[in-house]
């Protein structure tokens, strides 16, 4: 994938990196990413508190969230959907199966998938903003 790809340690510096805070308060330091891979079991904040501040707010609202994560609970696939994921898999067992899901999961939604593109306030943009951006 050509895209850029950022992680963080844990549920915390996941929502310091999507609300700019701390060492992520310069906008170089933070692009809005494209698409989400969320875990349910981060440290600090867990993956459910983090969709559920993600959710909330206007300005992610449109970016793709997909829970990628060890638990196939059926609860946790129902509650997932019902709090505003995209998509829920599970993760691979091996090193290689869960760099083909990511990569899988990359092309579809930053290549196949049509997506809005969204302004610095949460705003949805036109078609031709769109082509232009990509």
């Amino acid at each position: 994938m050509d895209n850029d790809l950022r992680f963080v340690e844990d549920g915390e510096e996941l929502l310091d990196y999507l609300f700019a805070r701390g060492r992520y308060s310069e906008a170089s330091a933070a692009p809005r990413p494209g698409l989400i891979l969320l875990d349910l079991n981060m440290p600090k904040v867990d993956g459910r508190e983090a969709l559920r501040e993600i959710r909330s707010h206007e300005s992610l609202r449109c970016v793709p969230v997909v829970v990628l994560t060890t638990s196939g609970a059926s609860e946790d696939v129902a509650w997932a959907y019902d709090s505003g994921a995209n998509s829920y898999m599970r993760k691979p067992s091996t090193f290689s199966g869960l760099s083909e899901t990511v990569k899988a999961i990359g092309r579809y939604w930053l290549e196949h998938a049509e997506l809005p593109i969204v302004g610095g306030d949460g705003s949805a943009g036109t078609e031709s903003d769109k082509s232009s951006a990509r």
